[in-house]
């Protein structure tokens, strides 16, 4: 590992940007395949709840993405988390989402900007310049001004048209702002950058030329940026104040064997937690649905998290030994809790672009997938029926990102929380149950709920010992 001089123990960066679609992840990936091509480690965290982005970070870094929410987590958990999981004496970069500044509210609670300020981590700010040149510097001018407490440190230009745009551009901002532009990335051809299908980008293991990208990223990222500046503005960031240690798993998983399914069709897992079921002794057995001909034997709980199964259905389809295994797994009362994906796997069937596909027919309908998002953004339950997994009363923080619906019009089947903020299930609804099946369209962070794991853990032992009951 070069060495980076740190004055800091735990330097960092957040990468942002005035909106979506700035380039934020285009920098960020640029920086970290640099650093790691100098020997400088890095540590690497995405802010607000996202797995796309997340897995092309890690990709390019070569260590699993942390993310950083205080919706979910609050100000002392998203912390905390940092402090776990940054490198110290490395260089930490946080990608930023959405606008620096925008939030929860019109006062952009839970901005990437509120993120900075409890980090007390410098921001790089990521300007896409097409057809701007002087507007850019009093857009800069009015991130500096909204909030002093922020630290802007730097700009970045995106999609420069040549010398003389960032010419004009680079003496605008540095004149009336007084900081640094560090870097100035051309227009870019879209044929070797990562392409948008509905949920984002598409993800690394569904990416058939990352080599192409890898390269770009090299020659056309790495000659735009002042490395050994922006290393120099996250080494001068101030030692992160201490926050409160996070709460610890409650349950044993001693002796406890999870599977839950990953390959391309189902890659959206947080890694706190698989990390927060293996950090209490259980064992994690992952299993590919799209090629495993039947589920694992002797394991006493599934963990099914979200991915892409409509782009697989024609394969999920095709292997019905497996979706005979998961039909079978639910009527003996297996513990399953699924997020979005393993909710579309679990129906009657997945109906995109025009198709049916059959899946498992555990749930009693179908689903249909849209061309538009059917629930995007923070999710809040209060559970209010009886379930294998949470106490009634409890209230879940998380998020939903989802373009698929249950389709037709009936009645839901019992569920086991109401909805106060966010689309779930519908009519105010999420959480299907049947036994001791959970399925929901929300997805749950482990560091924000750590009755999460409890909740699966314990449901895994009672099944485990013969007195996993399905609740009435």
């Amino acid at each position: 590992m070069a060495n980076v001089n740190a004055s800091s123990t735990m330097p960092r960066l957040v990468v942002a940007g005035l909106s979506g679609g700035a380039g934020k992840t285009l920098v960020t990936l640029g920086l970290l395949l640099a650093a790691r091509r100098r020997g400088i480690e890095t540590g690497v965290f995405k802010k607000g709840p996202d797995y796309i982005d997340a897995a092309w970070l890690s990709w390019a870094s070569g260590h699993p993405t942390h993310n950083l929410d205080t919706f979910l987590m609050g100000s002392d958990g998203a912390a905390a988390a940092f402090r776990r999981y940054a490198f110290p004496g490395a260089i930490n970069v946080i990608e930023g989402n959405r606008g620096l500044y925008d939030g929860f509210d019109a006062q952009g609670t839970h901005s990437t900007a509120e993120l900075a300020k409890v980090l007390a981590a410098p921001v790089v700010l990521v300007l896409d310049a097409t057809k701007v040149t002087r507007t850019a510097a009093a857009m800069v001018l009015g991130c500096q001004h909204l909030d002093c407490q922020v630290n802007l440190a730097a700009v970045i230009l995106n999609r420069v048209s040549g010398t003389r745009h960032e010419k004009v551009l680079r003496e605008s901002i540095e004149g009336a702002c007084g900081i640094p532009v560090l870097g100035a990335i051309p227009k870019l051809s879209g044929a070797h950058l990562v392409p948008e299908r509905h949920l984002g980008l598409v993800v690394p293991e569904d990416y058939p030329d990352d080599e192409a990208l890898r390269a770009t990223l090299d020659q056309a990222v790495e000659k735009s940026l002042d490395f050994d500046r922006l290393w120099a503005i996250a080494r001068r960031a101030p030692e992160v104040t201490h926050a409160a240690p996070l709460a610890a798993t409650s349950a044993d998983g001693t002796g406890l064997k999870i599977a839950y399914l990953r390959d391309s069709a189902f890659s959206f897992y947080y890694p706190e937690n698989l990390d927060s079921l293996r950090a209490v002794g259980a064992e994690l057995l992952p299993v590919p649905a799209l090629t495993a001909g039947d589920l694992p034997q002797d394991f006493s709980a599934l963990y099914v998290g979200g991915g892409f199964p409509e782009v697989h259905a024609e394969a999920l389809a095709a292997n019905g030994s497996f979706l005979a295994a998961l039909r079978n797994a639910a009527e003996r009362g297996l513990p399953i809790y699924a997020e979005c994906g393993g909710l579309m796997l679990l129906s009657r069937g997945i109906i995109w672009e025009g198709r049916r596909h059959a899946m498992a027919g555990v749930l009693p309908f179908e689903v249909r997938v849209t061309g538009h998002p059917q629930g995007h953004g923070y999710v809040e339950l209060k559970v209010d029926a009886e379930n294998a997994f949470f106490p009634v009363g409890s209230t879940l923080r998380g998020h939903e990102f989802h373009y698929s619906a249950i389709a037709g019009e009936f009645a839901l089947p019992p569920t086991a929380c109401e909805v106060r903020r966010g689309v779930g299930c519908g009519a105010g609804r999420d959480a299907i149950v049947a036994g001791n099946l959970w399925a929901s369209y929300t997805h749950l962070h482990a560091l924000g709920t750590p009755q999460w794991a409890a909740g699966l853990l314990n449901a895994a032992r009672r099944y485990a010992g013969g007195t996993c009951a399905a609740p009435s």
